[in-house]
Order: C-alpha cells, then sequence, then structure tokens
C-alpha cells in the first residue's frame, strides 16, 4: 500500500525524522489556510499522486510569496498530472501540499528496503540525490552503496560508518545521519513497511539534514496489524491506477 508524502512526512514526525513545516491542501477552499500555516519565506507547492517525478510535469513550484503560492496550488487542484511513472494517462490532483522551502547545500539519496537477495532489511545510499537512482545505478554503480542490516542487531555503528564514509559527512553531520538512520530503521520495522525513499535528503546551509521528500510504501500482508496505516489509504489513487 503507497501513501501520499504529506502521510509519510506526518508520521516521520512521530520518529523524530527532519521534515519541513508544512500543511495540506484537500480542496480549493482549504488552500489560503494552507498557506497561511507555513510562514515562509519560501513556500513549495507539491501535487500528492501516487508517483514520483512530479516536479518534471509541472507538480512542483517553488515560490516567493504567498500569492504564489496560492495561485499555484489552485491551479494545480484538478489538472492531469503526467510524469515518467503515471503513463500517458496521468493522474488528477485531489490534494495540494505546501511547505516551507529549504536553503539547499546539498542533496543526497537514501533509501530502506527489503533485500531480496537476502531478505534482510537494507540501506541504500548516494551522493547523488535529487537525481533518478535508476539511471545512476546504470551509469554510475560506484556512486551508489549498500548496507546489509542484520536483524539480530539492528542498526550498529559500523553500519552507520560505512553509510557516512560513502555520503562522505562531517562529524556533526554524522551524528545526525546515525540518529536519522536508527530512527528511520525502527519506523521501517514498527509500521511494516516495504519501501522508504527519501530523495533528496538535503543538508542544508546551516548543516542540518532535512528528509526534503518522502516515499513510503507498507506490506499489505501486515495491514491488519496497522489500522492507523489503512486509514491513511486514497482511494481515488487506486482507483485511478486500476483504469489504467
Amino acid at each position: 500500500m503507497n501513501i501520499h508524502e504529506h502521510q509519510a512526512k506526518d508520521l516521520f514526525k512521530e520518529y523524530n525524522i527532519p521534515v519541513s513545516n508544512g500543511s495540506v491542501a484537500f480542496s480549493k477552499k482549504e488552500i489560503e489556510q494552507s498557506v497561511k500555516e507555513v510562514p515562509g519565506p519560501i513556500w513549495v507547492v507539491k501535487a500528492q499522486i501516487h508517483a514520483g517525478g512530479r516536479g518534471k510535469g509541472g507538480g512542483v513550484k517553488v515560490v516567493s510569496s504567498s500569492d504564489e503560492a496560492i495561485n499555484s496550488a489552485e491551479n494545480m487542484f484538478g489538472m492531469n498530472l503526467i510524469t515518467p511513472q503515471t503513463g500517458k494517462k496521468g493522474k488528477i490532483v485531489n490534494r495540494v501540499y505546501i511547505e516551507n522551502g529549504s536553503d539547499i547545500e546539498k542533496e543526497l539519496y537514501l533509501s530502506c528496503l527489503v533485500d531480496r537477495a537476502t531478505s534482510k532489511i537494507a540501506f541504500i545510499v548516494s551522493k547523488m540525490g535529487g537525481m533518478d537512482i535508476e539511471a545512476v545505478a546504470k551509469d554510475t554503480p560506484n556512486e551508489i552503496t549498500t548496507v546489509i542490516i542484520e536483524p539480530s542487531s539492528g542498526v550498529v555503528d559500523t553500519d552507520v560508518e560505512k553509510m557516512n564514509k560513502a555520503l562522505d559527512l562531517d562529524e556533526n553531520l554524522s551524528k545526525q545521519f546515525s540518529d536519522l538512520v536508527k530512527n528511520l530503521y525502527r519506523f521501517f520495522v514498527e509500521k511494516d513497511a516495504s519501501l522508504l525513499e527519501i530523495n533528496p535528503l538535503i543538508i542544508t546551509k546551516d548543516q542540518k539534514l532535512l528528509c526534503l521528500d518522502a516515499k513510503v510504501n507498507f506490506d499489505d500482508n501486515s495491514l491488519f496489524r496497522h489500522p492507523e496505516i489503512e486509514e491513511l489509504r486514497d482511494p481515488n489513487e487506486e482507483d485511478q491506477h486500476e483504469k489504467e
């Protein structure tokens, strides 16, 4: 089961995983209030659909005034958003997320999934954040590092050190990253996730780690244990998928 970015970020907050301040609008009437809840001075307006590559289809706008944020959100509502992952039919935007903009110094890639070869949870990291990770894997595989986590011990310092080295993080960022990875692992296990992807994970200019995007999938077979996750299901997205 997939969920929207804004839902994933709300769940992240429960696990002390750093995300930007944001507000979601479920109708055009809610847009103005959602924009007011985000202080700015930069607003990022994001169409919420179950597909990546939204920026390429006009589903992500960065603006510098609340009026522009309202206008961008109103234009996104009801649009048929076509991205590399939606196919030619696209998907209708039924909700819009508005969040604070960030001063980005560097973009990284971080994901967590169940490794099929070992049946263990694995973290994948790369300094090539913000890019199509499949293209990075194909063109520059040496830029990707995979770390398999032993279930009996969970994330240990040596696991974090391998990822730190791959991302070339300094001491301050290494401490933040260690906390982030351990919290993500706890989230992944406790919520029975099947995939977690943060692309990009950014380093801000004031040297903070922040999950700028969030994609999370859950194991359908485990949803009976998680009514709080089942409640996040978006029938509109699933109906659209079935029609394609």
